[in-house]
């Protein structure tokens, strides 16, 4: 195994004793009071509610599980000393990066195919069918994890895990009211709000781009072209945050 697969194996083995797997038990719980609580108010509206609600908790554990994991990403090395052997090592940094980026995303990957099958498992049990767009919006929710994964690899170069914490979960909510803010904007009479709000839509990343669970709520289709624009649109942020991280890691010193 090479040294970068065996490093990004080893975050998600950290990852694991973490015991973020609780995660997979707790959307389990959830889910299995959800669809009790709704086949007891509404027949008419089931799969709906069930496909709303599962992927919402879905997608909101493993957002703030992606933000826990990337922003104390150095600390942590800091803290119990590693960084000071990776760094001494021939591996460069920017790699070192990359590979705990990697583990990171493996860790999410498979939990997000954990929940996933819970979900199939209840929607199965209920004669409710598996959709197209349901399948979308999983992948939109896991190019939107490497989003914010990237941008609080980013942020935990230079600052403190809370800092990280706060500025990522900061840009996960900004992302997805930047559209409401450039609208907002538009629509006022002074230049400078106007000025203001076109900088902040086009400085941060449109999540609301790869946010496909409306469609999925109500079986509309998503199109090749649509998939494969937030797939493009999520990998060149995603690779703009990676590099400024790389850049970043490899000017900072340790000792």
């Amino acid at each position: 195994m090479s040294a970068f697969a065996a490093m990004a194996w080893n975050g998600f083995r950290e990852a694991r004793r973490n015991r973020v797997t609780v995660l997979v038990a707790a959307f389990a719980l959830l889910l299995l009071f959800a669809t009790t609580l709704v086949t007891e108010v509404t027949v008419s509206t089931f799969d709906r509610v069930v496909t709303d609600f599962g992927l919402g908790v879905m997608s909101l554990l493993l957002v703030f599980l992606a933000i826990y994991l990337s922003s104390g990403l150095i600390s942590r090395e800091i803290e119990r000393r590693t960084i000071f052997l990776m760094v001494s090592k021939p591996m460069s940094r920017s790699r070192f990066l990359l590979a705990r980026l990697a583990g990171n995303m493996l860790t999410l990957g498979v939990l997000l195919v954990a929940m996933t099958l819970l979900f199939w498992v209840e929607l199965v049990l209920h004669r409710s069918p598996i959709t197209q767009p349901q399948l979308a919006a999983l992948w939109g929710l896991y190019l939107e994890l490497f989003i914010l994964t990237s941008a609080g690899f980013l942020m935990s170069t230079f600052a403190s895990q809370l800092v990280s914490a706060l500025v990522t979960t900061g840009l996960y909510f900004a992302g997805h009211l930047c559209s409401d803010i450039y609208n907002l904007g538009v629509k006022s009479k002074v230049e400078l709000v106007q000025w203001v709000s076109k900088a902040t839509y086009y400085a941060l990343p449109n999540l609301e781009r790869l946010n496909f669970r409306p469609r999925a709520t109500y079986a509309i289709e998503v199109t090749a072209a649509e998939l494969g624009s937030a797939t493009l649109y999520a990998l060149g942020w995603g690779a703009l945050f990676c590099v400024l991280a790389a850049i970043v890691f490899e000017r900072r010193d340790f000792r």
